[in-house]
């Protein structure tokens, strides 16, 4: 039962993060950035606002990911393993592959 536990634990400490941008970070004037230390949203981004809003979600929803796999933990590990691991692999792409997409929406 420790390791279902612990896992809840990693789980909820990534998914933290994430949910702190999201929610937080919405409403800033400056664009959100994907890539920690890019300067170069300033440039591209033309409606700061609606990319805002569209960053947010999509890091709650990553957020909503990492608690999801971290129930499953408390369920069963090696599921809950199963799905972190699929976060952390097919999640970052399709999160990346979402940026783009706002990006080039609000650009």
């Amino acid at each position: 039962m420790a390791e279902k536990i612990v896992g809840l634990i990693s789980c909820l400490l990534c998914a933290v993060p994430f949910l702190i941008i999201g929610i937080f970070e919405k409403n800033s004037k400056e664009p959100i950035t994907f890539w920690s230390g890019d300067k170069t949203l300033k440039s591209k981004v033309k409606d700061v606002t609606a990319y805002n809003l569209e960053m947010g979600m999509l890091y709650q929803k990553c957020a909503f990911a990492f608690m999801l796999s971290g129930i499953c933990c408390l369920i069963s590990l090696g599921f809950g393993i199963v799905m972190l691991v699929l976060d952390c692999t097919a999640g970052v792409y399709l999160m990346y592959r979402s940026y783009k997409r706002i990006l080039e929406r609000n650009s």
